[in-house]
């Protein structure tokens, strides 16, 4: 790893993606110069700059200054950003998050975790039975966890040859990753911006498996008809971890999505060596992640609020499924923001009945993140799909006013969801008073 081994100045455009603060946080522990941008202020950002890390929120060339050794940037970052062009300027090198994380992963034993969906649970959870077994691994999840002082962070620094971490397909970059252990939660459509169908995603996951090693292991559901094909070529041995879905334990995270999870967790643990009841007792005591179904408070009304990453019709499904699990018979109101019109276009049907568990659907207007809006698609036209599926379901042009009506129209007893992969977030956080 020598780009990463003789920098002493490190500078991460994207900081304040989840991924990119926990290598930030990384190169922090190994006493490197750290500094970063990004385009708005989180709460990730504060924490980074509560642990002395220099944050800018306008990227500009002036934020790549002398002595800069190297520049790590999200794959989100484009060619035009006036940082990496004057990095690529300066001669500094320049590597991409998953490319960093690649060369990390070379120098240990990795588990990766990957799938359409569950990763960042089911990379929790094998964090939790690792370091409940005293196995001490190295982790860098895709949400925030409470380390061993109690704080939340997305990076937990261990002396033992393990690295348990989140394998994201966007872009095929989990491509850059070294896993001994790979984990497939499931496979599904998503990030059609990029990939063409269902069948060119299958072909990334196919050709990360087929590099796990023959002494390696791949867990995974084998029968799923979607990840099947996947597994057709490889060397690795195969572990189903179906075997376990009925494992007599009680979760405090809801949800058969969660119970699923738990037992790719497991099938990990027994790869290892990890003694069942300890592996279980980790899993029992799991409390969940940051905006994975997180309860937050009480309105002034009396209603209780979660906060929920969910952005994919079937996360959605699975969330409010464990919803209704918890609250039977409580009146269940969601605040959706969608994420990227590509992905409101193309899952369209599928969104229109996502929402089915949900008394009431409100929505923001959706993230564009990295997108520009071509004006065919729009939360109100999402909005007029779920109510001809007789749900009853209003769009807003702004966050302030999802915010307003929300706050307005609940009452005691109601459960409400704010979900989302945007900055919806910040609605759960405002309307909660107790």
């Amino acid at each position: 790893m020598p780009e990463i081994i003789e920098a002493k100045k490190i500078h991460f455009i994207g900081i304040g993606g989840i991924g990119v603060s926990a290598m930030a946080r990384m190169m922090l522990h190994e006493g490197k110069q750290v500094s970063g941008s990004d385009r708005s202020q989180s709460e990730i950002t504060e924490m980074l700059e509560a642990k002395g890390i220099i944050v800018s929120y306008e990227q500009k060339a002036e934020n790549i200054v002398a002595g800069t050794d190297l520049v790590v940037y999200t794959v989100a970052v484009t060619d035009e950003n006036p940082e990496l062009a004057q990095a690529k300027k300066m001669g500094i090198n320049t590597l991409t998050y998953p490319e960093f994380l690649g060369l990390v992963s070379k120098g240990k034993y990795t588990i990766a975790v990957s799938g359409t969906h569950g990763k960042t649970t089911t990379t929790a959870m094998i964090a939790k039975i690792l370091i409940d077994a005293g196995l001490d691994p190295t982790v860098i999840v895709g949400s925030l966890i409470k380390d061993e002082y109690g704080d939340r962070t997305n990076y937990i620094p261990g002396k033992s040859k393990y690295l348990v971490i989140e394998a994201c397909e966007y872009k095929r970059s989990f491509l850059q990753y070294h896993p001994q252990i790979l984990v497939i939660t499931n496979i599904d459509n998503d990030h059609l911006d990029y990939y063409k169908d269902l069948a060119d995603i299958q072909s990334a996951f196919a050709e990360l498996a087929e590099r796990i090693p023959q002494d390696g292991f791949i867990v995974t559901d084998k029968i799923n008809p979607a990840v099947a094909p996947v597994l057709q070529k490889v060397e690795a041995k195969v572990l189903n971890y179906t075997l376990y879905n009925n494992l007599p334990m009680v979760l405090k995270v809801p949800g058969l999505h969660n119970k699923k999870n738990a037992a790719a967790a497991f099938t990990v643990a027994i790869a290892l060596g990890v003694d069942p009841k300890v592996a279980q007792g980790a899993l029992e005591s799991f409390a969940g992640t940051w905006r994975r179904f997180e309860y937050k408070g009480e309105t002034g009304n009396g209603a209780r609020v979660y906060d929920d990453y969910g952005h994919h019709p079937t996360e959605i499904r699975a969330t409010l499924q464990g919803a209704r699990e918890l609250y039977p018979r409580e009146r269940l109101i969601v605040a959706f923001q969608p994420h990227l019109y590509s992905r409101t276009k193309s899952l369209m049907d599928d969104f229109s009945t996502a929402f089915e568990q949900a008394d009431e659907v409100i929505f923001g207007p959706i993230y564009a993140a990295r997108e520009i809006d071509d004006g065919t698609v729009s939360s109100e036209i999402l909005a007029a799909k779920i109510a001809e599926h007789g749900s009853y379901a209003k769009a807003f042009k702004t966050l302030a006013e999802t915010e307003k009506y929300l706050a307005g129209n609940n009452k005691k007893g109601d459960v409400i969801v704010v979900m989302g992969a945007g900055d919806i977030y910040k609605i759960a956080e405002n309307i909660v008073v107790v």
